[in-house]
C-alpha cells in the first residue's frame, strides 16, 4: 500500500521533529521532508510533490497564509494548518479555511511538544483526511483511546418525541470540508427557516468566530450554542469545540444541552450524540443532514433518526471534500436521499413544513 507522503513546514525545530515522529509512527504515513519556512518548502516541492503539507502560520520570510494562497492558486496540494491560535487568532484560522486548508490543528504556545504527542491520533487522522480530499485552485494522543459510541453520553431509549409538533428541527453533522459546506447550506436558508442544530468537528476556541462569520453572511441568525439555548425558527446553533451538543425538549419547546464527557467516535462534539438526541426528543419532527467528512461519526445516529421517523439526507460524493461520513451513513441504511450540496437546502425546507 502506497504511503501518504507529508511535507512538514514549521519554523520550530522541536515541532518539526515531534510531528515527524508522530506521523511516521503511523504505518500509512511517510514524512518526505521538513522545511523551516515557505521558501525552503517551495524548493522541496520542486523536487518532489507531497500528498499533504502541514503548515504553520507564523514563520519568517513568508507567513503560512500567503504560502497557502500561492499553493492553492498555482499547484493545489491538501494542507493541514498546525498553528498556535489565540481567540483573536481564530480569525486567522477562518481565513486559512477560506483559502483552502483542509484541517486545523490547534497547538498551544507553551507545552507544544507534549500537546502534539497527546494529540497524535487527531493529527494522523487529519493528514489521512487531507490525503483523501479533492482540492481545487482557490482564487478567492500517544495511546489510542477506545472508540466510544453515543452510549457514553446518552442511552439509547424509546422515543420521547411528540407525535407531531408545529415546528421542525434540523440536525446537521459535518467534518472535513464542512466549514465551506455549512456556509453554502446556511446561506441558502431563508430568515424564517426551521431551527437548526449543528455539529462541525472543530477545535475549541474556533467555533465562536466561525459562527460569527456565518452570522454575517446568512439571513438566519447563527451563533455558538450555549447551554439551554432555545432552538427556534430563524436560528442556527453550532456546537462549541470540545463540548457535546444534545437536542432536548420541554413540552413543545426544543432547546440544547452542552455536555462534557469522553470522545464519541473519536470526537467531541460528536455527530452521533446530536443525532441520537434528535431521534429521541424530536423523532419524526426532525430532519437529519450529514455532510462531507472523514470517518463514520454520525452514521449510527442517522440510522436511529431514520428509524424514529425523521427524514434523512446525505451529501453526494461528487460535492464532498471527503465522502467518508455520508458514505458510512448510507451503508448503514440511515439515509433516505442522497443529494448534491446545492440541492440539500431545498429538500430540507420541503420536509420541514
Amino acid at each position: 500500500m502506497k504511503k501518504i507522503r507529508v511535507l512538514i513546514v514549521d519554523d520550530s525545530a522541536v515541532v518539526r521533529q515531534t510531528l515527524t515522529e508522530i506521523l511516521e509512527s503511523d504505518p500509512q504515513i511517510q514524512v518526505m521532508g521538513t522545511a523551516s519556512d515557505p521558501y525552503v518548502a517551495s524548493e522541496k516541492i520542486k523536487e518532489e510533490v507531497p500528498d499533504v503539507i502541514t503548515l504553520d502560520v507564523e514563520m519568517p520570510r513568508m507567513d503560512g497564509l500567503n504560502f497557502l494562497k500561492i499553493i492553492m492558486a498555482q499547484r493545489p496540494i491538501p494542507v493541514v494548518m498546525c498553528s498556535s491560535l489565540t481567540e483573536l487568532g481564530s480569525e486567522t484560522a477562518l481565513k486559512a479555511m477560506e483559502y483552502g486548508a483542509i484541517e486545523i490543528i490547534l497547538k498551544p504556545r507553551l507545552g507544544t511538544k507534549q500537546f502534539l504527542e497527546e494529540s497524535s491520533i487527531r493529527i494522523c487522522d487529519a493528514v489521512k483526511a487531507a490525503a483523501q480530499a479533492r482540492v481545487k485552485p482557490i482564487i478567492r494522543a500517544r495511546t489510542p483511546q477506545p472508540k466510544l459510541s453515543a452510549d457514553a453520553i446518552l442511552d439509547k431509549a424509546s422515543s420521547q418525541a411528540m407525535i407531531r409538533t408545529t415546528e421542525k428541527v434540523v440536525a446537521v453533522g459535518a467534518s472535513t470540508g464542512g466549514t465551506e459546506a455549512l456556509r453554502v447550506f446556511l446561506e441558502a436558508m431563508p430568515a424564517d427557516a426551521p431551527g437548526i442544530v449543528i455539529v462541525q468537528h472543530m477545535p475549541e476556541g474556533f467555533t465562536r468566530s466561525f459562527a460569527k462569520r456565518l452570522d454575517g453572511l446568512c439571513r438566519m441568525d447563527v451563533k455558538e450554542a450555549e447551554d439551554n439555548d432555545s432552538v427556534i425558527r430563524g436560528r442556527a446553533l453550532i456546537a462549541p469545540g470540545n463540548r457535546h451538543l444534545l437536542l432536548k425538549r420541554s413540552g413543545a419547546r426544543y432547546y440544547v444541552e452542552l455536555k462534557d464527557g469522553p470522545l464519541v467516535s473519536r470526537h467531541r462534539p460528536s455527530v452521533d450524540v446530536l443525532f441520537r438526541s434528535a431521534a429521541r426528543y424530536a423523532g419524526k419532527n426532525a430532519v437529519g443532514v450529514i455532510l462531507t467528512g472523514m470517518g463514520d461519526d454520525g452514521s449510527s445516529g442517522m440510522k436511529e433518526m431514520k428509524d424514529a421517523g425523521a427524514w434523512t439526507i446525505a451529501q453526494n460524493e461528487a460535492t464532498c471534500i471527503v465522502f467518508g461520513m455520508p458514505q458510512e451513513a448510507i451503508k448503514k441504511g440511515g439515509v433516505a436521499v442522497v443529494l448534491p450540496l446545492d440541492d440539500i437546502p431545498q429538500d430540507v425546507l420541503k420536509h420541514s413544513y
